[in-house]
């Protein structure tokens, strides 16, 4: 509960879609002997409200990045917060789970936000190694030079091993699917915990069957990711939230704001296609 009586809010903020298939998604996906099959993909950023503190984590794919990849999207962070009734400017902080552009697609939108990042994710990203093609395919060079700006202007945190952003946000280095992954958990409103897994996990099948996802930097560290995630899972009350998963919007229920939301509108486009889930709100199975 905030000093102001609101109960915390933990928001999973759908903003765009793309069907691909299981034997693209999936690491090695003809070693389960299965037929294959479309797979929908969902792409998400976070939001944690505290009364009048908000933090992101990540802040999903630019446009022109999303139009070039060829991925439906209906609005960046800074055209749906407002359908929340926060401002851009009201955002203290960005959490970066990974540098892949899909995640940090539209930093430049919080320009006197503090990032927080790995210290190995920064590393990498930023050496020459991450322009082999294999791990340039999933970057934009001009939104990790936006990386390296923050750093300069002493607005870039970076850690190793675990990190407190603020009170019941706990931050994870895990890797695996980048060399500096992290994970996010977060104490609900109702003292429960959301583990936003981001790209730790992308679908919950990864996790429930063992099933590594294709794009990867370290499989064993993605393995120990998959364990230390199922850890936290088989806690009370934790639930973990996939970073791509369709399945994120039906394990959780639709959010139904207390208040109505402030004075500032997004566009048509986006109030009528981004769709928020309650993440505090687990619908039970």
């Amino acid at each position: 509960m905030s000093a102001d009586g609101q109960a915390r809010e933990v928001l999973a903020v759908k903003y765009g879609h793309r069907v691909t298939t299981r034997a693209e998604s999936y690491l090695n996906f003809h070693l389960y002997g299965e037929p294959d099959a479309d797979l929908g993909i969902d792409y998400f950023f976070w939001v944690i409200r505290d009364g009048g503190d908000v933090v992101l984590v990540d802040t999903g794919f630019a446009p022109e990045a999303g139009d070039r990849r060829r991925r439906a999207h209906y609005g960046t962070p800074a055209e749906a917060l407002p359908e929340l009734g926060i401002a851009p400017d009201e955002v203290t902080a960005v959490v970066i789970s990974h540098a892949h552009w899909d995640h940090i697609g539209n930093v430049r939108q919080f320009p006197a936000a503090q990032l927080v990042m790995t210290e190995a994710e920064y590393a990498f990203w930023t050496s020459p190694l991450a322009a082999r093609a294999h791990f340039a395919a999933h970057s934009e060079p001009g939104e990790i030079a936006l990386l390296r700006q923050a750093r300069a202007d002493g607005r870039l945190t970076l850690f190793t091993g675990a990190h407190t952003v603020a009170r019941g946000i706990e931050l994870t280095e895990v890797g695996g699917h980048t060399p500096g992954q992290l994970i996010a958990s977060v104490t609900t409103g109702d003292g429960g915990t959301a583990v936003l897994a981001s790209d730790a996990l992308h679908f919950y099948e990864e996790v429930e069957r063992d099933r590594p996802f294709a794009i990867l930097a370290d499989l064993p560290a993605m393995y120990r990711a998959y364990d230390t995630l199922a850890q936290l899972g088989a806690q009370p009350r934790t639930h973990l939230v996939a970073g791509h998963d369709p399945l994120v919007r039906t394990r959780f229920a639709r959010y139904a704001p207390a208040t109505p939301a402030g004075t500032a509108t997004a566009s048509t486009a986006t109030a009528a296609q981004v769709e928020v889930t309650d993440l505090s709100r687990p619908v039970a199975s």
